[in-house]
């Protein structure tokens, strides 16, 4: 088994579930008592939101830095917008990182599907990082077209999501967003922050979703067990 790092605490409320999941993976696989060996390093989310996901790397190379000297054989970022600096982290580290948007361009490709809806914060849906490398796998990615849209999506993920609250008229919000994106083409929906599957699940659609907190955490557990 391999010993991986993760890197969470953007937001806990995610992290929690990412250590579950990849806990309950490796244990569906070998049974018994077993359970991942795994070294999380939390952040603090609020220094992050203070200086900004554009000047984050260091804090987050701080933390690949110190999960490399325990020991690790790769890295996750627990976060889909912490994904902005994977490749820096890998090429400065020289430890593989587990992908989140290659691990979800794996799932569509399997459904077929060529165009989705992006749902994430705002730099996940604005910023050429998600989109390119989804573009390179043959998938088109469709975002909310209103500014006003997208911020007030980064404001329930940021303000109410990212502390665990669920608001049943934030839900309602995601739906109309996530219909709109439908209506516009898409043949499935990523949940492109590990933040959403709190408020949003496959019951609420009947297109395809991509959980991405589900899927990088299948991944994490192919590698722990490759």
């Amino acid at each position: 088994m391999k010993k991986i790092g993760l890197i969470g605490g953007i937001s806990w409320a995610s992290t929690q579930d990412y250590y579950r999941l990849i806990n309950e993976g490796v244990n569906q696989k070998l049974g018994g008592l077993q359970a991942a060996e795994c070294i999380i390093y939390s952040l603090n989310f609020g220094e992050l939101q203070q200086i900004g996901w554009k000047n984050a790397f260091e804090l987050l190379l701080g933390a690949a830095e110190n999960l490399k000297k325990s020991g690790v054989e790769a890295l996750a970022l627990c976060a889909n917008t912490a994904h902005l600096f994977a490749p820096d982290i890998q090429a400065k580290l020289g430890l593989p990182v587990i992908h989140i948007v290659t691990s979800t361009a794996e799932k569509i490709i399997q459904q077929g599907i060529t165009k989705v809806g992006l749902l994430g914060t705002i730099f996940t849906m604005e910023m050429d990082f998600y989109r390119e490398k989804l573009a390179e796998k043959g998938i088109q990615a469709l975002i909310p077209e209103s500014q006003q849209t997208r911020e007030h999506m980064q404001s329930i993920i940021k303000g109410e999501l990212g502390k665990g609250l669920i608001n049943p008229d934030s839900k309602q919000m995601f739906i109309k967003i996530s219909n709109n994106l439908i209506e516009k083409g898409a043949q499935g929906l990523i949940f492109g922050c590990t933040e959403i599957p709190l408020l949003l699940s496959q019951d609420d659609f009947s297109i395809p979703v991509f959980d991405t907190t589900k899927i990088h955490s299948q991944a994490i557990v192919e590698y722990i067990l490759s």
